[in-house]
């Protein structure tokens, strides 16, 4: 009795850090399976950096093993906070470990660098250190787009779908924390089908984008590397020039089609895979998506035609939607010099960069269904100083807004933006030029990667000191998991029970 009554005066963990280190061990080997290709790659094309993803290879299971069969303790349960905690400990455990191969190759990176270009693969953001990509062997680019398709629909959701034991165990706190928006749509009875199925079409959309751009003018190994970064909306790219090096006004289109598939909600592609094509006309957030497309496209053709960059119907056809949908699907690859193009581009892109494409997609941005909310929102209150007596709730998609989850899109939002403008104040007080400083914390948070100024089309983000690059790192983290799920570890109350 008097045993018992000591225990239980003894504080429980508020996290079960047991359990959680040992999926994070089931992850870590996870990702050893994926650097296999690489590996497999380099040994292929006789290139030395084989001996760089051996290393992160041993170094990723010996890790993993010990993590998953040698951690005891702890009861097998995992709730909110666990699945809250995992979620973001995962991004930070897969850059460090997808960083070693950047390391030990030949391009030696060093460790902020290697750190940034594997967070920005895992983030989808695109943003790289790397000045010239050709030098690359052919294992080290395919590992960049591999950590983009891997991040595109997210490293949890993968897991989930195929470690189906996590289903009770913190599952849907993983699944909401990483999939984006203000609404999560399971396309299953259980986290673990709705995983298996957005990764199923995921994997179909992409062996057939492989296909398309093989039957053009890229080579089978340049396909499935743009392949994973166009439908991930991350933008790596085999080329120092990306798309423009292909000269293709078919390659173009073609990733236009499916950038903007990839800023589409996947539950509404999954639909348009069965025949159910009336459901994404009848998706608000969908018909927005085409609506700003098609304003942003129009402001864009007219800036290229009074800054006088006409050069024929291509470049007021393809180029500036091509860029668009670049831009507004975060995915940053570059089909030609938009700074030419007149500063209202660059006011259009940085507003198509903030507002990003559909939730559920792979896309970075603040996201369509939250700037729609607060339109609605505003049409709304500008109707209620007529008829302040009326009551007219915001309904998205057919379904109303509760005040929480009202509260919950105002305080996001404010919170990005202060942590862009954060970002930019960092990088000027280091010196840079205010415009480069601000759109650099603008692309790194809105997980796009597009360049301007010092970090043009063709140059990089190796311009950035150390602790800049760190800084970075951590705005690419924060906007992929969409701010709160990283913002709520640094609440004392998280780690009290």
């Amino acid at each position: 009795m008097i045993v018992s009554d000591f225990k239980s005066l003894i504080p429980k963990k508020a996290v079960n850090f047991a359990q959680l280190l040992r999926v994070l061990g089931s992850l870590l080997l996870v990702e050893a399976v994926f650097m296999l290709a690489p590996l497999l790659t380099c040994i292929g094309y006789g290139e030395d950096d084989w001996r760089a993803f051996a290393v992160a290879l041993i170094a990723t299971v010996a890790s993993g093993c010990a993590l998953r069969f040698c951690i005891r303790g702890g009861s097998r349960f995992m709730g909110r906070r666990e699945g809250c905690l995992l979620t973001a400990v995962v991004w930070v455990a897969f850059s460090l470990f997808g960083m070693i191969p950047f390391l030990f190759s030949a391009i030696h990176l060093n460790v902020s660098e290697s750190f940034f270009e594997a967070m920005s693969g895992f983030t989808t953001t695109g943003a790289t250190v790397i000045r010239d990509v050709e030098v690359c062997s052919h294992g080290i680019l395919l590992w960049r787009a591999l950590t983009q398709w891997v991040g595109g629909l997210g490293i949890v959701l993968f897991t989930l779908a195929i470690i189906p034991s996590l289903n009770n165990n913190g599952g849907l706190s993983m699944f909401n924390a990483e999939v984006s928006g203000i609404t999560h749509d399971k396309l299953g009875a259980r986290v673990a089908n709705t995983a298996k199925i957005l990764w199923g079409v995921y994997a179909m959309i992409t062996l057939v984008l492989v296909g398309l751009l093989w039957a053009g003018p890229m080579n089978l190994f340049d396909s499935i590397c743009h392949a994973m970064s166009t439908l991930s909306t991350g933008g790596y790219s085999t080329k120092n020039e990306s798309i423009a090096a292909f000269d293709s006004p078919y390659v173009k289109t073609v990733l236009t089609l499916f950038m903007f598939i990839g800023g589409v909600n996947f539950a509404l592609v999954f639909a348009a895979v069965k025949g159910h094509f009336s459901r994404l006309w009848h998706n608000d957030v969908f018909r927005a998506f085409l609506v700003f497309i098609g304003v942003n496209y129009v402001l864009t053709a007219g800036s290229v035609i009074g800054s006088g960059a006409y050069s024929g119907w291509e470049s007021i056809t393809i180029d500036p939607l091509f860029h668009i949908v670049s831009a507004m699907t975060s995915t940053g690859l570059g089909a030609g010099n938009f700074e030419s193009w007149g500063a209202l581009t660059l006011v259009v892109t940085m507003s198509m960069m903030y507002v990003g494409a559909c939730a559920g997609s792979t896309t970075g941005g603040a996201k369509i269904d939250r700037v729609l909310y607060l339109l609605k929102s505003f049409r709304i209150e500008v109707k209620r100083a007529i008829r302040p007596r009326a009551i007219m709730p915001v309904s998205v998609n057919g379904q109303f807004v509760t005040p929480e989850r009202s509260n919950e899109i105002v305080s996001f939002l404010m919170i990005y933006t202060l942590m862009i403008i954060f970002g930019g104040v960092v990088l000027s007080a280091m010196g840079f030029p205010i415009v480069d400083a601000f759109f650099s914390s603008f692309s790194c948070m809105s997980n796009n990667g597009l360049g301007a100024g010092v970090t043009g089309i063709t140059g990089s983000y190796d311009f950035l000191p150390a602790a800049g690059k760190w800084v970075m790192s951590f705005l690419m983290l924060a906007g992929r998991l969409e701010v709160f799920t990283v913002i709520v570890l640094f609440a004392p109350s998280f780690w009290r029970r």
